[in-house]
């Protein structure tokens, strides 16, 4: 099963989970019946606030790769000088 097959599967069972208490279908007491309707929004800024913390701390979590810079740099002066041999012009 790929991993498009399953995130559908989950989005199709949870809708139809929520379809069935918000058309009360199966009955849930009082308290949760005024619940209900705002799953979906209570869903989307939790998955929200996850994303946010999750590329915070990875951005704080970030170091620096010095040996990555300086073959990147060593990688572009390569691409110049075989340009500049084929009469393209770098600023």
């Amino acid at each position: 099963m790929t991993k498009a097959t399953q995130t559908l599967t989950l989005l199709v069972l949870t809708t139809g989970i929520w379809l069935t208490l918000l058309f009360e279908i199966v009955k849930v007491p009082a308290p949760l019946d005024q619940i209900v309707p705002t799953l979906p929004l209570w869903v989307i800024v939790s998955f929200g606030a996850y994303l946010l913390g999750t590329l915070g701390w990875n951005i704080f979590t970030f170091q620096d790769k010095e040996a990555a810079y300086h073959s990147l740099l060593k990688e572009i002066d390569e691409a110049k000088r075989d340009l500049k041999g084929r009469g393209v012009t770098i600023d």
